[in-house]
């Protein structure tokens, strides 16, 4: 039985994902044509929407931090680690599944994670995830999203590209709860496994697991991460949580943003809340 502490984490963790859609489905491959940007959500044009942040080709604009030499074990220590998941009931399924060794066998795949800009930089980034992974899992406890297997999370949009199998369920697993088809397969793809025939392998396998983790903030996070925490905030769960949604659960990440830059001793930045 989860302690009386987790309740409010249970609840959020329940519905976290159900919002993740499918931002980047059209114009995926953009094939822009010459002078045109194609934009973090697989769109072509001009201007700072398209050759801003997360411009993924064409002249987009050369804004991006250069990677440094931090290095992210230094920062995500085992203490800093211990006093995450130590607050886990003790019959907690992630218990015995998320581990910082784990962890950081999966940073193997995303070097840059936690590397970009100032060493301050890196230190909110870390601390960012770390939040985010908190939230969604209540301190490593949750590997799969509470009710998960009673949703539907095939998107009828993108079955084409990311078939569902109707003996395979889509719904929240791992630190982010990666969910739905269109992130299954693509995080397979990334990460040498089979999303769509096996998205269980999320749930199971734990380097795998904070590899769909890290994919996805690299993916949908990062682009936006110099924005504030707001704004990662929106990228994970913006339609359920912000603008006013529920301004609990925001608070919540906002707090635990807070506290993990308190124990890297940097100041959190502006934009915290969505």
């Amino acid at each position: 039985m989860i302690g009386k502490k987790f309740l409010c984490v249970v609840v959020a963790v329940a519905f976290v994902m159900i919002t993740k859609v499918p931002q980047n489905v059209s114009a995926q491959n953009c094939g822009c044509a010459e002078g045109l940007c194609c934009s973090q959500h697989g769109y072509c044009g001009n201007g700072e929407e398209y050759c801003g942040t997360g411009c993924k080709q064409g002249p987009c604009y050369s804004s991006t931090p250069s990677t440094n030499n931090v290095n992210v074990a230094d920062i995500v220590t085992p203490q800093f680690f211990s006093g995450i998941i130590d607050q886990a009931d003790s019959g907690c399924a992630g218990k015995n599944f998320y581990s910082r060794d784990a962890f950081l066998n999966a940073l193997n795949s995303y070097n840059d994670f936690g590397r970009l800009g100032s060493q301050d930089d890196s230190k909110r980034e870390i601390a960012a995830a770390f939040a985010h992974f908190t939230h969604e899992t209540g301190h490593f406890c949750h590997i799969e999203e509470i009710n998960g297997a009673s949703q539907d999370y095939c998107d009828e949009n993108t079955i084409s590209q990311y078939p569902c199998l109707s003996n395979r369920g889509y719904y929240g697993r791992g630190p982010i709860q990666l969910t739905w088809n269109f992130n299954y397969g693509p995080a397979g793809q990334s990460n040498d496994f089979d999303g769509l025939n096996a998205p269980e392998t999320v749930g199971n396998d734990p380097v795998i697991s904070f590899k769909t983790a890290l994919w996805y903030w690299m993916q949908h996070v990062r682009p936006v991460i110099n924005q504030g925490f707001g704004a990662t905030i929106r990228a994970i769960n913006g339609q359920l949580e912000c603008d006013g949604a529920n301004p609990s659960t925001v608070q919540a990440r906002v707090n635990y943003y807070t506290d993990y830059c308190r124990q890297f001793g940097v100041a959190t930045g502006d934009n915290l809340t969505c």
